[in-house]
């Protein structure tokens, strides 16, 4: 997920190190605030794949900002991780958002499409937090109230995620306009 947002983000502008660790932060830091000690290392790993590069360039003050870039290698990559997201990416709710929030940068419709069935396959499966036995329990089936409404909350996303799947991909299918 870290190099993911790292890619996607670089192929949105270059930038340096902190602004990159600010809005990776920010798209995923309420789930796992991103550590120097995490982001660093997987800068360095993409720099050594040719994936990025790295430019110092003058600072506002004395030190020097090291600015970075997504190589043509790089663009290529985030493009096959997110024609072809890993199963965790699809069915991780805050993997899935980093994969949503750089999926236009897939120029095909139908790849796009294809990402979004995917998702649209997993929220279709029943499924719940809690069980009796191995069958998943519903919100009405639940006494206690604060589990009750982990349910009735979890409920109400998916529905709204899958109305807007359907229209999103109605519109990649050419079928309506998204709304």
């Amino acid at each position: 997920m870290l190099e993911l947002a790292i890619l996607g983000f670089l192929h949105d502008s270059p930038l340096h190190g902190y602004e990159l660790r600010k809005r990776i932060t920010a798209l995923t830091g309420h789930v796992k605030p991103v550590a120097e000690s995490t982001l660093y290392p997987a800068i360095k790993r993409l720099e050594r794949a040719g994936l990025l590069a790295r430019e110092t360039r003058p600072g506002s003050g004395a030190a020097p900002r090291h600015v970075l870039t997504l190589t043509e290698d790089g663009r290529a990559e985030l493009r096959r991780r997110l024609a072809d997201p890993a199963p965790t990416d699809i069915t991780d709710e805050n993997r899935w958002f980093t994969v949503l929030s750089f999926l236009r940068h897939l120029d095909d419709p139908h790849t796009q499409a294809a990402v979004l069935e995917r998702r649209l396959v997993f929220l279709r499966q029943p499924t719940s937090f809690f069980h009796e036995g191995d069958r998943p329990l519903r919100a009405e089936e639940v006494d206690d109230p604060f589990r009750r409404g982990v349910l009735t909350i979890a409920r109400a996303t998916t529905r709204a995620e899958l109305t807007w799947l359907d229209e999103t991909l109605a519109a990649l299918r050419g079928d309506r306009p998204a709304g």
